[in-house]
């Protein structure tokens, strides 16, 4: 559609998780499409994911990051919303039949953060600390990295999780540094984990915004908020984790920056317990992300990513 001749609809309905950063995200989008078109009523149908409600057990044990988009999906599927709004890193690599994803917007900070009351970094916690996160892939690196420090789950929202920090359950905690930048919480951040520390997951930072296929009228509203580059590095990402059949019962991550003009992509697969990781990295094409993205899913594999993960899926 021609994005100079359509009409913009006079409401579009936008589905989201209730959650505090779910619902920054949506209100984001909001005013983002409300100021490109002002006639247009933008509303937000807030909605309780699966993902939302069973938080006593950790993600990779009850189904995976899908359980935070299947609801919002069954909304644009009955027309009670127009477009969904998610947490890219959350969204499954292969969406059902009938849906697609127009839109990635602009990738904010990918890393993760170190979040603590009483210590600067991960290397200043001593023996024995706790340390939370809800991510096997967190999880994986910092038991390779730092073997003497005990990782336990940590479910809930953002402040959930940070309460728990400030109750004393643990010494310090993993989130993403996006979300509490987000959440005007950035002064939690002791300190921003580089990406050759903790590899990020795939599409961390980023917003997609999935609609139904064969709606090109929203695709030409979305069309003004999707955001090129950030794209070419979620397509590549996707691209390695979906060759894999990545999922959040798999210690993986991927992250692709374009740099003087080529796209570089580092990815791994590792052993729950960080005993066996995997690495790869290589510089492709930026017209061809998902090629670079399988090229880095294939040297995995050479390297035995087969065996971990068959394992980990018995």
């Amino acid at each position: 559609m021609n994005q100079a001749t359509f009409t913009p609809p006079s409401r579009l309905v936008i589905a989201s998780r209730e959650s505090a950063l779910a619902m920054w995200q949506a209100e984001h989008i909001r005013d983002r499409l409300r100021a490109l078109y002002p006639q247009t009523e933008v509303a937000i149908l807030g909605m309780t994911t699966k993902g939302d409600q069973i938080l006593d057990v950790s993600l990779s044990k009850i189904g995976g990051k899908g359980l935070f988009v299947k609801e919002l999906e069954t909304a644009l599927e009955d027309g009670s919303a127009d477009i969904a709004v998610h947490s890219l890193k959350d969204v499954p690599m292969r969406l059902p039949e009938g849906f697609v994803m127009p839109c990635i917007c602009e990738r904010h900070d990918p890393c993760d953060a170190f979040v603590s009351n009483d210590f600067k970094t991960l290397q200043d916690l001593p023996a024995g600390s706790v340390v939370g996160t809800s991510s096997l892939r967190r999880e994986s690196q910092l038991r390779a990295r730092f073997p003497h420090l005990k990782v336990e789950p940590l479910r809930g929202n953002v402040q959930t999780r940070l309460r728990k920090l400030d109750e004393g359950q643990y010494s310090a905690i993993i989130l993403a540094a996006a979300g509490l930048k987000r959440l005007g919480l950035g002064e939690r951040i002791r300190n921003v984990i580089s990406s050759e520390d903790s590899l990020p997951a795939v599409g961390q930072g980023a917003l997609g915004i999935e609609i139904r296929a064969g709606r090109p009228e929203l695709e030409a509203v979305l069309a003004p908020l999707h955001h090129a580059e950030s794209a070419t590095c979620a397509l590549a990402e996707r691209a390695m984790s979906r060759t894999l059949n990545g999922s959040c019962q798999v210690p993986l991550g991927g992250f692709a920056e374009i740099q003087g003009g080529k796209l570089r992509m580092r990815g791994f697969v590792a052993t729950p317990d960080g005993s066996r990781m995997l690495r790869a990295e290589h510089i492709g094409d930026i017209a061809q992300p998902e090629a670079l993205g399988k090229l880095i899913a294939q040297e995995l594999l050479k390297q035995g990513a087969g065996e971990i993960l068959a394992a980990l899926n018995d």
